[in-house]
């Protein structure tokens, strides 16, 4: 059983002490957990007894963070309903993110131990797994289980929070047009996609709904707002609180055709030490913003 390419005895140490049990691991490293072990013993790496014994090791993260509803939890939520998954068989949740700054916030919010890596040694997306049988109980209770991409339901949301939630969203499985026009947030959905709509109404946005079938034969449905007008008015709601230090390409797409949104991110940027995503098609230039014509951004 040959280890995938990439896979380093300083990467196998560091998957080892994330607290992974070995079952995951093996799929990882592609190693049997004999081998793994091996590389701990080279390497004089003490074993832990319950990771030895296939049982995930706790490690550091805060089990309680889906308990309390905060414009930080309400965001994490957002995402991982588009965009995370939950474990089958094991206690465990994944997040995956281009934006790797994404997850290094995400981990932060949870206080939990910011170990990343790719499932596959040929992809490129990075991947935050945490593991935590009471993380994944909230989630159940918030109605979020594994196999949930066609069948989540809109989760229940104090209506404080729906703002930092359908950002989220965005961030996890959204896209907004680079030049300011369009955005859609997907889903396989239906329930999801129509109480989007509805939150959507009652911010007198201007929306439509289209759908397509995936490979699968599976509906994939995308609900659109369209027109600069509605792209600023959600982005007034989206961006009422700041959340972390980060600006990212998505939202700064959605608010470019506001003078007076760019001069509060270049506040943002030269005053509040907050940072501007790299996939960004803007840059800063002597304290401004300036759109940069030759960074793509997807």
């Amino acid at each position: 059983m040959p280890r995938k390419p990439g896979m380093t005895d300083d990467k196998i140490i560091k998957l080892y002490k994330s607290g992974m049990p070995f079952k995951e691991l093996q799929s990882i490293i592609g190693l049997s957990d004999r081998a793994i072990r091996n590389v701990m013993y080279k390497h004089g790496i003490e074993m832990n007894r319950e990771q030895s014994s296939g049982q995930p090791r706790k490690h550091k993260v805060n089990e309680d963070f889906f308990k309390v509803w905060t414009h930080e939890m309400a965001w994490v939520l957002g995402l991982f309903v588009t965009d995370g998954c939950v474990n089958k068989q094991l206690h465990s949740i994944s997040f995956a993110q281009k934006d790797e700054t994404i997850l290094q916030m995400i981990a932060n919010f949870m206080g939990a131990d910011y170990v990343i890596y790719s499932k596959r040694s040929s992809a490129t997306i990075p991947s935050l797994f945490i593991n935590s049988k009471k993380i994944k109980k909230d989630l159940n209770n918030l109605g979020i289980s594994a196999n949930k991409s066609m069948i989540v339901s809109f989760p229940k949301v104090p209506n404080e929070y729906l703002p930092a939630f359908l950002r989220g969203a965005i961030d996890g499985d959204g896209w907004v047009d680079i030049e300011g026009y369009r955005m859609n947030i997907t889903t396989g959905s239906k329930s999801f996609v129509y109480s989007v709509a509805s939150i959507f109404e009652s911010w007198n946005l201007n929306f439509s709904i289209t759908h397509i079938k995936s490979q699968a034969n599976n509906l994939i449905y995308r609900i659109w707002v369209k027109g600069k007008n509605d792209l600023l008015q959600l982005a007034n709601i989206l961006y009422s609180n700041e959340i972390g230090y980060y600006i990212n390409h998505k939202r700064i797409n959605m608010i470019q055709h506001s003078n007076c949104q760019l001069r509060r991110l270049e506040n943002l940027l030269n005053t509040e030490n907050f940072t501007l995503s790299k996939m960004c098609n803007w840059i800063m230039v002597d304290g401004k913003l300036i759109k940069n014509s030759t960074i793509y951004n997807p």
